[in-house]
């Protein structure tokens, strides 16, 4: 099959999961305080990506203006100088696509960053709730206990009769292998997007 296929077959993927999350997220409308030019899910993160999510994120890339792209070299720049004097255990870092805190490749974002937000539930079943709920944002408004627990007198309070909904939208169960099966397409291999960004970096100054 050719990357071409390969890659429209993703979008396709894509496309589904896309109208998932649009239902997911204005079930959970009251709740949610996601808006333009917030930025929080975009910086001091991992950002996993699989090797075809990075592909099409670089075929948004390539469509950007010089001096966007410029930006984006400056901020990878800074990134890797971080990365280098980094000592600890988990390297976090802002996403070198984040300009203005707005996403420049929005439309070709990957899908950890289409699925932040909502409230989901964990490999060890537990309920987890975005990290921007403990800033005033998303689903702060009816927990409690550090994010721990609903506030059934603040749903209350809201006057809407639904209380919150974890959905099952974690990054390793939506780049399962059996759904790229499913789509006709493979998600190859998964790393931070920092170390796929390095890794085209290095391998163009060697062309």
């Amino acid at each position: 099959m050719s990357d071409s296929i390969m890659l429209e077959n993703y979008v396709t993927y894509l496309c589904f999961l896309d109208g998932k999350f649009k239902k997911f997220f204005e079930k959970q409308k009251p709740f949610i305080f996601c808006k333009k030019g917030c930025g929080k899910c975009c910086k001091g993160a991992q950002f996993p990506y699989s090797q075809i999510e990075v592909e099409y994120l670089m075929l948004g890339v390539w469509q950007l203006d010089i001096e966007t792209k410029k930006i984006i070299a400056e901020n990878l720049a800074r990134i890797v100088e971080q990365k280098e004097k980094f000592t600890g255990d988990v390297f976090r870092y802002d996403c070198p696509f984040l300009i203005n805190n707005e996403c420049v490749v929005y439309n070709f974002r990957g899908i950890v960053c289409r699925s932040f937000g909502l409230m989901t539930v964990g490999e060890d079943e537990k309920i987890k709730v975005p990290f921007c709920c403990f800033e005033g944002l998303n689903y702060s408004n009816v927990m409690e206990d550090e994010g721990k627990k609903v506030s059934q007198e603040k749903v209350k309070a809201l006057g809407i009769e639904e209380e919150p909904t974890a959905f099952n939208v974690s990054y390793k169960f939506l780049t399962d292998p059996d759904f790229a099966k499913g789509f006709n397409f493979s998600f190859g291999e998964k790393k931070p997007l920092i170390d796929w960004l390095i890794e085209m970096n290095e391998n163009l100054h060697k062309r």
